[in-house]
Order: structure tokens, then C-alpha cells, then sequence
């Protein structure tokens, strides 16, 4: 089994996938499209990926602000989850999101990546970071369910 994580922006999706053993995330792709609303080679190369990966399910970053709330970006992020089930027929998990752009900048800046070289793969490790947070979760539940 794989597991699929996903940072959905306004004109990219990062993603990354994990080992078959759900202990790491690594980072694939970022998927770009030309606008906001243009999401149907988005949906596409996402399915090919599912496919290519055998990806038993999916986890998609969810952009709480940092209060707690949610906004517009969770509004569309849902509509996309919504979107995603329904095309690969997979669970689709959100995720709390928070500070995981900010953790993939500051991880690029103390491994030396330029400025210009970062905004090209911010969205890819963030995706990574999302995917690990849950695979740390499903470990620590599964740790705490032995005990």
C-alpha cells in the first residue's frame, strides 16, 4: 500500500508519496496549471499517478489559518477532495496544513538552495511534510494501539 500527499495551491499541486512500508514521504512532482480553475489535467496526471503508484489513498494539505479558522482555501480545498474521491474512488484524508511552506522554505535555506531554486520545489517538500505528518501519525497511533 502507498499513500498519496498533495499541497493544493492556487496554480500548483505538490506531490509526494510514500514508501510501501508508510514509514517515509518523498517528494515526485509539482503538477502546474495555467489558472485557479483549471483542474482537469491537474485531476489526470493526479489518477496516472494514483495508477503508476498503486496509491491506496490520499492525504491533501488543508490551509487552516493559523486561529484555527477556516477560509476560502478550505472551501476550495474541499471542493478539490471532493473532486479527487470522485474520480479516483479513493478515501481522501485532509490534513492540517499549517506552517508546512514555511517548514519546506526554511528546510531549503539551511541546506544552502538558493532563493530562485526554492520557489521551484517549495510545494513539492511541503507535500512531502504533509504526507509525513499523517505516516508519524498512523505510526504513533499504531505504537499507542500495542501498548
Amino acid at each position: 500500500m502507498r499513500i498519496l500527499g498533495l499541497d493544493f495551491g492556487s496554480k500548483t499541486v505538490g506531490v509526494a508519496v510514500s514508501d510501501e512500508l508508510l514509514l517515509t514521504a518523498q517528494g515526485l512532482e509539482i503538477i502546474r496549471r495555467p489558472s485557479q480553475d483549471k483542474l482537469r489535467r491537474t485531476l489526470a496526471r493526479i489518477e496516472a499517478i494514483v495508477k503508476e503508484y498503486r496509491v491506496e489513498r490520499i492525504v491533501l494539505g488543508y490551509p487552516k489559518n493559523m486561529n484555527n479558522t477556516e477560509g476560502e482555501r478550505c472551501e476550495k480545498t474541499k471542493e478539490f477532495a471532493g473532486m479527487l474521491s470522485r474520480r479516483s474512488g479513493l478515501e481522501v484524508v485532509l490534513w492540517d496544513e499549517r506552517l508546512t511552506t514555511v517548514a519546506a522554505d526554511k528546510l531549503m535555506i539551511e541546506a544552502g538552495v538558493r532563493r530562485e531554486e526554492r520557489k521551484k520545489y517549495v510545494d513539492e517538500i511541503a507535500a512531502a511534510l504533509i504526507l509525513q505528518g499523517y505516516l508519524d501519525s498512523l505510526q504513533l497511533a499504531e505504537q499507542n494501539g500495542s501498548k
